[in-house]
């Protein structure tokens, strides 16, 4: 039982009154310090609401830093659900993606000039696509390819926009008026990688991992040789490396920067520590993951270690937030090999990647506060 006022009566106080009755004081105390001597107090130091100071006269410091705690946690997992769908347990929940349609079958033909990739620099999952026409050698004129702006203020829905470098070729201003367009009446997230038919103006898919797969497939009525992401002898080992590459490191990554409670986060951290031994003892006796030859496994890989360092490691808090890809001196040499490959290092602008993610994850970063940019010599690259 605690007294909240100057009266002797005994009452007793639940958090959302308390939370109330600080709320009122903050409101008071700024009006009070604005009036009488601007946004700072005297000497020109900050001391925000002044509210230890003011509200522990009457109610002990314990409660109010435990309600204050307790108030902003609740708007953070509400944000936090906004940002990433979680279950019952605090876990992040990726969504489904709806389109299935694929390169060369039905009514998608396998020709050139026809279809157009969007995607964005920071997301991993767009990387991919942008690995797959790099190292495929597809061209512009094979597959056009629009570069969207993660915006999510301007955005209408989710976080793309066009901007005036790369304005859409059918005229829409964000990524949702191109679903809408596209898709009448599409309900679920405008997210990218997303390809595009332009001539029939339909969506063929918006899931990385079709379009990587179909991407190796089409020839786009070429005949010149291609690096091949998904040999056939291959096939059964890539699977099954995918298979656990994302649930371990690149969707394992996610569950830890999206978890909102702490048993989710650490079964998630576990994960990303596996996945990076596993791929660490993988590579100190191979060049790549599924043998001497670079595969889709490797393509798939690539993103989630460029983005480590600079983004899932310090922000995210992968794996602890102290690891590092260096490390792990076999994955740090596979990391050095991919990225000398022909087109890999224009695939990404690696300091706009992992700054986006301070930037845009506010419920991760509410002070908008960015780090020293990262660069490729940072994680043992060299331009």
């Amino acid at each position: 039982m605690r007294s909240v006022g100057p009266s002797s009566r005994s009452t007793s106080v639940s958090s959302q009154q308390l939370l109330l009755f600080l709320l009122h004081v903050l409101v008071s105390q700024q009006h009070h310090m604005c009036h009488a001597f601007g946004p700072f107090s005297p000497g020109d130091l900050d001391k925000g609401f002044n509210l230890l100071e003011t509200a522990s006269k009457v109610v002990p410091q314990g409660r109010i830093v435990q309600t204050a705690k307790e108030g902003w946690k609740f708007a953070w997992k509400r944000m936090m659900a906004e940002l990433a769908p979680q279950d019952k347990t605090g876990s992040y929940r990726r969504p489904s993606y709806t389109f299935d349609g694929k390169i060369g079958e039905g009514k998608f033909p396998d020709e050139a000039g026809r279809y157009h990739l969007y995607v964005g620099n920071p997301c991993p999952w767009c990387h991919r696509a942008r690995l797959s026409l790099a190292l495929r050698s597809i061209t512009a004129d094979e597959v056009g390819e629009t570069i969207l702006e993660d915006n999510p203020v301007k955005a209408s829905r989710g976080g793309w926009i066009f901007s005036s470098a790369q304005p859409d070729p059918l005229g829409s201003k964000d990524l949702r008026e191109l679903y809408d367009k596209l898709s009448p009446g599409f309900k679920g997230r405008c997210t990218a990688p997303l390809l595009v038919d332009l001539k029939a103006r339909k969506i063929v898919s918006n899931e990385s991992s079709d379009i990587v797969r179909m991407l190796d497939g089409a020839t786009f009525g070429s005949d010149k040789e291609r690096l091949q992401l998904y040999p056939a002898d291959l096939a059964n080992q890539i699977d099954e490396t995918n298979e656990w590459v994302y649930e371990l490191l690149n969707n394992g990554c996610y569950r830890c920067g999206f978890s909102t409670q702490q048993a989710s986060y650490d079964k998630a951290s576990a994960d990303v520590r596996h996945g990076l031994r596993r791929c660490e003892e993988v590579l100190s006796v191979q060049d790549y993951l599924c043998g001497d030859v670079f595969s889709e496994a490797d393509l798939r890989l690539l993103p989630t270690v460029l983005r480590f360092d600079g983004a899932y490691a310090p922000l995210f808090r992968a794996g602890g937030a102290h690891l590092r890809i260096r490390d792990y001196p076999a994955l740090l040499r596979w990391l050095q090999r991919c990225w000398t490959m022909d087109g890999v290092k224009e695939t990404i602008d690696l300091q706009d990647a992992t700054s986006s993610y301070f930037r845009q994850l506010f419920p991760l970063n509410p002070g908008g506060l960015l780090p020293t940019p990262i660069t490729a010599e940072d994680i043992g690259l060299k331009d």
